[in-house]
């Protein structure tokens, strides 16, 4: 049964599904759609077009779908937010709308646990079971891949991406492209081995092992890591390996990556 506090401000066009649990004082606009499951806690806010998966819960206090903070923003821009299932968003988080130019929509995938006063800024891309620990933040246009797990009090600047199983560790700063499955950390955040526990979680110990061959020629011999990538995607099989290569040739802004810090 739809169950709305008595202190609650719903606007009228909202779409909650039947089973939707609306706190003490909280906000949903008119634009916003909760799916079955979702309950949003006391105080929390959601503003603006704002699209909430199946059992996702919000937290006291956290704020969805305002503004991004973007000085090309304009109040009639089409911009949103849209959230997965089976999230859980802790007190005090925020995440911004999208922006016009970068897409419109920040937009985070299912089974994510962000925890306490993280930010996500606009056009955002945060992949599933992405764990985010307290006070991380992602700056706008930030992709983070699946099975991620972002350390405690670590910022990641605007348009790096974070690939697939990356470990950060707490108190980081990110301003270079993490490759997948690997271990970074210090700050600035370098590349200092393989998120080898998070390896051992999901894979085979066939592709494990192909991931760390791989690892020790891109990270370990002398020549550079994209001449290394290219001549290995022209020579593996492996989808795992593959993946880790094409992350690296298409970066952007560069890996973080210290010869001597990669003795692991």
């Amino acid at each position: 049964m739809l169950e709305i506090h008595p202190t609650a401000i719903v606007e009228e066009g909202a779409s909650l599904a039947d089973d939707v649990k609306i706190g003490a004082y909280t906000f949903i606009s008119k634009n916003s759609t909760l799916k079955s499951g979702v309950e949003v806690m006391q105080g929390a806010q959601i503003y603006g077009t704002v699209k909430i998966g199946e059992d996702t819960k919000i937290y006291p206090y956290a704020i969805i779908g305002l503004p991004p903070q973007d000085t090309g923003y304009n109040v009639e821009d089409d911009v949103k937010v849209e959230i997965g299932r089976n999230n859980t968003i802790r007190e005090f988080v925020t995440i911004n709308a999208g922006t016009k130019n970068g897409g419109g929509v920040t937009k985070i995938g299912n089974n994510c646990f962000i925890m306490i006063y993280c930010h996500i800024a606009h056009d955002c891309q945060v992949g599933n079971n992405v764990i985010m620990a307290n006070n991380a933040t992602l700056a706008g246009h930030v992709h983070i891949g699946s099975f991620t797990v972002i350390g405690g009090m670590t910022p990641i600047h605007q348009f790096v991406h974070v690939g697939e199983g990356v470990m950060i560790g707490g108190a980081s700063a990110v301003s270079q492209d993490i490759p997948p499955f690997c271990l970074a950390e210090g700050n600035r955040a370098v590349i200092r081995g393989l998120n080898s526990v998070g390896l051992k979680r999901r894979f085979e110990k066939e592709d494990i092992g192909m991931i760390q061959n791989v690892y020790k020629q891109l990270f370990r011999s002398e020549n550079p890591i994209k001449e290394t990538a290219f001549k290995l995607l022209a020579s593996e099989k492996n989808e795992k390996v593959l993946q880790m290569c094409n992350f690296i040739v298409e970066s952007k802004r560069g890996i973080p990556y210290e010869r001597k810090n990669n003795d692991k």
